[in-house]
């Protein structure tokens, strides 16, 4: 990866908090509770998966930076959304969020090549590098974003698509 599009994604990183709080700016009850399709996730959830994602992704960055080649552990989204109460305030997981992406970024910007060339083994997808968890979590929470928008353009307009 170039330089270039390495900030280009970073930037990108840096912006996931805003863009998910754009999108959920004056949410209605109704509208967090709404899911943009059956098979999707509420509003709520979508934030409470967003938190425990960043959680896991800082991690996952920081052993990825201080462990030789670690095992970066997959887990259950679908569990996690049963098991950990996903139908509680959004509140405390929007500053999770924040604050695992701004704490993280002040990382990401501070990393040298060699920091960039780090990789361990995900134990569902394989090698995995710096750059590929770069380029996952930069567009992680925009794409969530998108969703959260159709959930509400939903609960304004139910109607069958």
């Amino acid at each position: 990866m170039d330089q270039h599009i390495r900030q280009e994604l970073i930037g990108r990183y840096r912006e996931g908090h805003r863009v998910v709080v754009q999108a959920l700016e004056g949410i209605t009850t109704a509208e967090l509770d709404t899911r943009a399709a059956p098979d999707e996730w509420t509003v709520r959830e979508i934030v409470h998966h967003l938190a425990d994602s960043e959680m896991t992704s800082a991690i996952r960055l920081r052993r990825l930076l201080a462990e030789e080649a670690p095992v970066i552990a997959g887990y259950d989204e679908q569990k996690f959304a049963r098991r950990l109460f996903y139908d509680r305030p959004i509140e405390a997981s929007l500053e999770a969020l924040a604050a695992a992406r701004r704490t993280t970024a002040d990382i990401v910007e501070r990393m040298s090549a060699e920091d960039w060339a780090r990789e361990g083994t995900h134990t569902e997808q394989g090698r995995y590098s710096t750059e590929d968890w770069l380029e996952i979590y930069a567009s992680h929470a925009h794409d969530h974003a998108v969703q959260i928008e159709r959930a509400r353009a939903k609960a304004r307009d139910p109607r069958p698509n």
